[in-house]
């Protein structure tokens, strides 16, 4: 029996990586060990990612991995290059961490750096006795399937579509 899940993250509405942040601070709080990993975004100073250091969490930005959607002279031969050398360290140090965060795994997948047979691949090499959880949109049928915890962020209402900009501390 398996004592590890699976949990996704996914959908067009905010908090997938909030939503992982808070779990990575609560298994943190019960002793768990725990990396967090994170894709496609910037890591600029004053986000999460130095909250989770500073509560001795392991963090880990590719920040070099970049969207083609918004960096469309992205050589994408390289990126799928550079994500999958990424993946395959963290698989290999899985077994160091009770639990396992990868943000924007999904987007991987949505933005084709990652075939989403990889991708399902990934999810059944991650060790059996492991928590992982991927966040970001466009997770397919496929790896919800496969997935045990599926929790789909839509967006109902927010301010942004009114025209206000994102504010600090709240939506970064």
């Amino acid at each position: 029996m398996r004592k590890g899940l699976i949990h996704i993250y996914t959908g067009e509405g905010k908090g997938k990586t909030t939503a992982a942040v808070g779990l990575a601070v609560r298994a943190k709080s019960r002793g768990l060990r725990v990396l967090f990993v994170q894709f496609m975004k910037t890591g600029g100073k004053g986000g999460e990612t130095d909250l989770l250091r500073e509560l001795s969490i392991d963090v880990r930005l590719y920040t070099e991995i970049k969207s083609p959607l918004f960096y469309p002279d992205t050589d994408m031969g390289v990126m799928r290059e550079k994500a999958q050398r990424y993946l395959e360290e963290v698989l290999s140090d899985a077994r160091g961490y009770d639990l396992v965060i990868i943000d924007e795994f999904n987007n991987l997948v949505r933005t084709g750096i990652i075939p989403e047979a990889a991708a399902v691949d990934y999810m059944e090499r991650f060790p059996l006795d492991r928590e992982l959880v991927l966040t970001g949109r466009g997770a397919t049928e496929e790896m919800i399937r496969r997935a045990d915890y599926v929790t789909y962020m839509k967006n109902i209402k927010h301010p942004h579509n009114r025209g206000m900009p994102a504010r600090e501390g709240i939506e970064f």
